[in-house]
This record gives C-alpha cells, sequence and structure tokens, in this order.
C-alpha cells in the first residue's frame, strides 16, 4: 500500500486511523491497527504489530516478530530487538477481561531492548537504558555506554573506548558526565 510519506509492503495492513509519519518503512505481514501512532524515520520489520492507543517515537527500529501493545509507548530512537514482548496485564485470563487494568509501559529516548526479552507491563526503561540485563528474571552484569559499547568502570568511573563518553557509577546507577566525542544520531 504506497503512500506519499511512508512505505508500506504490498503483504501489510494499515488500517483507517492509523497515524504513521514520513520516511517510515513497514515490511512483510505487518498490522498498524487504527489508534496507532508512529513517528518519522522508523523501520518495522516482518510480522510487526503496532495496536490501538500506542505510540512509537520518531527513527525507532522494531526487528521482526515484535508486538507492542495498547499501554505501551515508546520514545524517539529506540531499538526492539527480534521477538522482544511487551506486556500490558499482570495476570491475563482468557476467560477475564481486563482491558481495565491495563498498565502502561514506557521506553525512554534511546533504549535498547535486546531479542526476545519481555519488558513486563507497568515499568519505564529509563534513557538509553544503561543498564547490560541477563537471565531469567533478569539482573544487571554490567553498563552500556549510550553510543552501544560495553563499559568497564573501575573505581567507580568508565570512559568509552569507541566514542570517548564518561561516566561516573554510584549507589547502582551510573551516569554520563562527559559526553561522546563522535556523534552517535
Amino acid at each position: 500500500m504506497p503512500s506519499a510519506g511512508y512505505f508500506a509492503h504490498e503483504s501489510s495492513y494499515i488500517d483507517d486511523g492509523a497515524v504513521i509519519g514520513n520516511g517510515t518503512k513497514i515490511w512483510h505481514f505487518s498490522h498498524v491497527m487504527p489508534g496507532a501512532v508512529i513517528g518519522e524515520r522508523c523501520n518495522l520489520g516482518q510480522n510487526v504489530v503496532i495496536m490501538p492507543g500506542t505510540k512509537i517515537g520518531n527513527n525507532v527500529k522494531i526487528q521482526n516478530n515484535v508486538s507492542i501493545y495498547e499501554g505501551v509507548e515508546l520514545e524517539d530512537d529506540v531499538f526492539c530487538g527480534p521477538s522482544c514482548v511487551f506486556t500490558n496485564v499482570m495476570n491475563p485470563r482468557s476467560h477475564v477481561s481486563r482491558k481495565n487494568e491495563y498498565r502502561r509501559t514506557l521506553v525512554k529516548r534511546g533504549g535498547s531492548i535486546g531479542a526476545n526479552a519481555t519488558i513486563v507491563c507497568g515499568v519505564t526503561l529509563g534513557e538509553y537504558a544503561y543498564g547490560l540485563m541477563v537471565g531469567v528474571p533478569a539482573r544487571r552484569v554490567g553498563w552500556m555506554c549510550q553510543c552501544g559499547e560495553r563499559l568497564h568502570p573501575a573505581g567507580g568511573q568508565a570512559t568509552c573506548a569507541a566514542c570517548g563518553a564518561s561516566y561516573q557509577e554510584s549507589g547502582g546507577t551510573i551516569r554520563q558526565t562527559t559526553p561522546s566525542r563522535v556523534r552517535t544520531s
């Protein structure tokens, strides 16, 4: 279904009432439902479903086999790896309607979610989500730079070997203290 402002593969479905920004690409077998809002320059891979009541920022990359359910918001520059999963109800049951219990999930600017990760509803992933998380349940095993490289803090300090950004680690969190020497966007 060609459009003046975005590309949608002929096998995808774009429902009336969906809002899609310029330069966005929607690939094979994907479905964007009415009331979904998608920003500019996004890329939705194969078999992606965007439900009503969702908001996708600009320059968001959603890889194959991802469903964005009502109540999920992805800010600008978010990356969703293949087959990652979002939820919107804490205890779903087929025979119990829980639409009034949907919980908001927010992924802030620059967040990066790995393949097959499950994001439980009602959480906020912070800007650039610096924590490197593994396992079930997830546990933090390290930190990542805004540019996507692993950091190696020593004495509460870390400098990215790839871009030169500096970080301060304290109290189980990390914050950027000096920006990258190279442009990351």
